[in-house]
């Protein structure tokens, strides 16, 4: 199993702290460095800056030279095909070949309403993504292509340069709906990422994964198993309390989406533990991880929301990252 960093960067992420991350990531052994793609603060924490999504990605494509980087996921409801075929391809020939598209249907209500986007209901967000993923393919052909969908066209458009690879710019779906994008994985991803899951939920979206790949005829190990995580890491008990209640500060806005109420250090750690975080010290986090490899999660993205506790990223990488 390999381990990424996760980057949540409409949470107050600067450029100083983004920068740190990436590099950490380099320094430290990580497979790769992802973040999000969201123009608010998701609890509600309106006052939190949001780092732009490609200058970011631009800036750890020139300042890594080993990890792979990504964003997960892009939302097409806001992020128009054509824009994301292009960048995609200039990330692509800029890196060497390290950078990965994460695209999904779209989510989040609030921040649709606040910029002006529409959030359609899901079945037609799921018509969208097809047909971006569809655009997406024609447009890496480097040849002039005419495309007729109800939510996007094309006309004899060409886009170059081609990716790298003809296969294509590796492409990561981010959902678990299990009657359309699970169908969807299987027709157009190299790697997928259920979002928040536990074990069970997992297993049962893999079997369902598995089904869509075999009506297609496609092998589904050629799709890399992914999972996005939180954690928390202490050495001893002090520690993992005095940082399950700074995370609670980070998960903790105006209009709560993830937790709608106070809880005390411990209290706080079950909660997180019933919903399949990494919790513990680092032994336990390693088991923890075996059990999801177990179920064939190849890359785990553990969501670090603290990016100015360095410690918590070197301890995973000391005493974590050579076990797994």
């Amino acid at each position: 199993m390999k381990l990424g960093i996760m980057v949540e960067g409409q949470e107050d992420v600067t450029w100083e702290r983004w920068l740190r991350v990436v590099d950490l990531a380099e320094a430290l052994g990580f497979d790769s460095i992802w973040r999000s793609d969201h123009l608010t603060s998701v609890v509600g924490a309106s006052e939190r800056a949001s780092l732009a999504l490609w200058p970011s990605l631009t800036a750890a494509a020139l300042r890594t030279k080993r990890i792979r980087f990504g964003q997960l996921v892009s939302p097409v409801t806001f992020r128009h095909p054509v824009e994301l075929a292009q960048h995609a391809v200039a990330l692509d020939h800029l890196s060497g070949g390290r950078y990965v598209l994460g695209i999904g249907a779209g989510w989040f209500e609030r921040e649709h309403r606040a910029f002006g986007f529409v959030l359609p209901p899901v079945r037609e967000r799921s018509e969208r993504l097809r047909e971006a993923l569809e655009v997406i393919r024609l447009l890496w052909s480097g040849e002039p292509r005419t495309y007729r969908g109800q939510h996007f066209c094309l006309e004899q458009a060409v886009l170059r340069p081609r990716p790298l690879r003809p296969s294509g710019v590796p492409i990561m779906i981010g959902g678990g709906g299990e009657r359309k994008t699970l169908r969807l994985v299987a027709e157009f991803a190299d790697e997928w990422n259920p979002g928040f899951t536990d074990p069970d939920g997992f297993r049962r979206k893999d079997e369902r994964l598995r089904a869509y790949c075999s009506e297609l005829g496609r092998d589904p190990a050629t799709i890399r198993r992914t999972l996005m995580a939180g954690y928390v890491i202490g050495r001893t008990e002090a520690e993992l309390r005095k940082r399950a209640m700074r995370l609670q500060e980070y998960l903790t806005g105006e209009q709560p989406l993830y937790f709608t109420r106070r809880y005390e250090a411990d209290e706080f750690l079950a909660e997180l533990r019933r919903r399949s975080w990494f919790v513990g010290r680092p032994a336990e986090i390693v088991d923890q991880l075996r059990t999801w490899a177990a179920l064939g999660v190849d890359l785990v993205m553990l969501q670090t929301l603290d990016l100015d506790d360095i410690d918590q990223i070197e301890l995973i990488a000391r005493e974590v990252l050579p076990h797994v």
